[in-house]
């Protein structure tokens, strides 16, 4: 039985197994993670900012002592940023290199591996193993359609092309996992080649486990207050409801400051680590610092 086999034996275990290095997945998110270990198969995880999509890669990785290797999407991002590009100044100090030395050098040998700087995924395909790694495609919803057409092939195939070289194939696939804040739809294209997770709001005493454990020296009563201001910090209209990362942002700035408990001096002196629009602060202030600590 190899590691991975062994740490991800089931949902169950692999829940466990996250669990131990520090990341608290319900039932359904451990599952999809298994199968995308398993099958192998790639992962979409939908939800909104903060609830914890990137740490599941990270975590993933972690307990499989295997390298993340991220891609973090942008709008207009490309083949040379994503997958390779070649060492220019390099083949230029070879032309010249050729041009002192009187060395013949053809178009063919200046296009050879030693010039390639190999980007993130394909670095993922060629991972020599003995484990998989874990390609963290981040917050694909920022890129665009023809990105994610260029995807299609790594998701279908654990392959990519470079026009120079040929097909590159993965001798130990990569487990993918793609992040999405679903700030656009993604093509159905893509989506058959996934299985899919959408991550919500934990509850607040899941909420409340969660900041203990990434937050040692938070004490039960104050992991509970912040997981029940978050809560109700969005039900207001904000323009960014707060996730489990501002809570956690939130509890260590508390943690650093020596307040061992919300009210409404500690929310007005803190929230900043929480709202991050000038409007939603406000939105917040209006409704009350009182009710936001939970005191009203």
């Amino acid at each position: 039985m190899t590691l991975l086999e062994e740490r991800l034996a089931s949902p169950a275990a692999t829940r466990q197994a996250l669990a131990r290095v520090g990341y608290l997945a319900d039932e359904g998110l451990a599952t999809a993670l298994f199968c995308a270990a398993r099958l192998p198969q790639a992962v979409l995880l939908e939800g909104e900012a903060g609830v914890g999509k990137t740490e599941a890669a990270k975590a993933l990785a972690s307990l499989l002592d295997t390298p993340l290797i991220r891609l973090q999407c942008y709008e207009g991002i490309d083949a040379a940023e994503a997958l390779y590009e070649w060492n220019f100044p390099r083949q230029i100090l070879a032309i010249r290199l050729a041009e002192a030395t009187g060395r013949g050098l053809t178009e063919h040998d200046l296009f050879e591996r030693d010039y390639l700087i190999a980007r993130p995924l394909l670095r993922a395909v060629e991972h020599p193993g003995p484990r998989p790694a874990v390609l963290l495609v981040d917050e694909i919803d920022r890129a665009d359609d023809e990105f994610e057409a260029f995807l299609l092939e790594l998701l279908a195939e654990s392959s990519v092309t470079v026009p120079e070289l040929g097909t590159v194939r993965a001798t130990h696939p990569p487990i993918v996992v793609l992040t999405s804040n679903r700030t656009r739809d993604l093509h159905d294209a893509l989506k058959r080649r996934c299985l899919y997770h959408w991550i919500d709001f934990p509850g607040t005493a899941r909420a409340a486990a969660i900041i203990r454990l990434r937050v040692p020296a938070a004490t039960e009563s104050l992991a509970l207050q912040v997981a029940g201001a978050i809560r109700r910090l969005r039900t207001l209209d904000i323009q960014k409801p707060p996730g489990v990362a501002e809570a956690i942002n939130w509890v260590l700035a508390l943690d650093l400051l020596g307040l061992p408990a919300l009210s409404e001096d500690t929310v007005s002196a803190t929230l900043g680590s929480v709202l991050k629009y000038r409007e939603d602060l406000e939105t917040a202030v209006e409704k009350g610092l009182a009710w936001v600590a939970g005191a009203s």
